[in-house]
């Protein structure tokens, strides 16, 4: 393997681990708060593809405008999930928690398929085509867009957690649910907070995503399963754990992808989950 293609594998790779990252920091702070495990959180990526579908193709904005709007339209969406179905079964068992997310993640799935149908949908970008040149590698502007965005959104979001008065309420409620409760925090309020906020990542991936991808009624199912993997990775529930592992399971998918037939890269994903499992089942950072 020459410099160039290293270069352009390492590139890729972190490319698109920024925004595995930031779906998998959605997921990982609905866990942390919650302790739910969200099989819907794909479904909510695939509907922010639809939205930025629908505002670009029938708005004509620019994709990237999309941002503006999937953050208050998912966060509205995930304190409307939280509120009417979720928080029936927060206190219930496992086995009934992951069957009422299986459950919607099948319904959103069917819901699109009966919408939009089963063919594939793309957007016109004029960023698609260009290319930047550093060093003899080439940057598709897309993925470099998506990237910032997705940064700074993770970026915003991580000083939010730490230094809103909110933010540590949130994460009061991760370390310790009863004692937060004991000193007045409204636990109510912080789990409609986490969800939408886990669901507003999903939708912005989601966004960010659908410049250079296609949208259809099963996407979500691919990248949710790439999401688990990186959020068991970094240890369930870490935020931090979550952006490193998003960037180490976009470096391993962009090497499988040179190494292995393309059919195929997502084997390295996987046998790092299964690794994960059994050397260290909390993850890098997990206690």
């Amino acid at each position: 393997m020459d410099a160039t293609v290293l270069g352009q594998t390492i590139i890729s790779g972190i490319l698109t681990g920024g925004l595995y990252a930031l779906l998998a920091i959605g997921l990982t702070m609905i866990f942390g708060v919650l302790k739910i495990i969200n099989f819907a959180h794909g479904e909510f990526l695939m509907l922010g593809m639809y939205l930025s579908f629908f505002l670009t193709t029938g708005l004509k904005l620019d994709p990237y405008l999309s941002v503006l709007f999937a953050i208050p339209i998912f966060f509205l969406i995930g304190i409307v999930v939280q509120r009417g179905l979720i928080d029936r079964v927060v206190m219930s068992s496992h086995d009934i928690q992951i069957l009422l997310t299986l459950g919607l993640s099948l319904f959103l799935q069917n819901l699109a398929l009966f919408i939009w149908g089963p063919h594939l949908k793309t957007v016109q970008s004029k960023y698609l085509l260009k290319v930047y040149t550093l060093w003899s590698l080439n940057i598709n502007s897309t993925r470099l867009i998506a990237f910032i965005f997705a940064l700074g959104m993770t970026g915003v979001l991580y000083m939010f957690l730490k230094k809103s008065d909110i933010g540590k309420a949130i994460r009061a409620c991760s370390e310790e649910r009863r004692g937060a409760q004991v000193v007045g925090i409204n636990i109510q309020k912080m789990y409609l907070m986490a969800f939408g906020i886990g669901s507003a990542c999903a939708g912005v991936a989601g966004t960010l995503l659908m410049p250079f991808y296609y949208a259809e009624p099963h996407v979500g199912m691919a990248f949710v399963l790439v999401a688990f993997v990186v959020v068991v990775l970094g240890g369930m529930g870490n935020f931090l754990g979550a952006l490193l592992g998003g960037f180490i399971i976009g470096m391993a998918e962009a090497f499988g992808a040179i190494i292995l037939p393309a059919a195929l890269k997502q084997v390295v994903t996987f046998v790092i989950f299964v690794l994960i499992l059994f050397f260290k089942p909390t993850g890098l950072f997990g206690k």
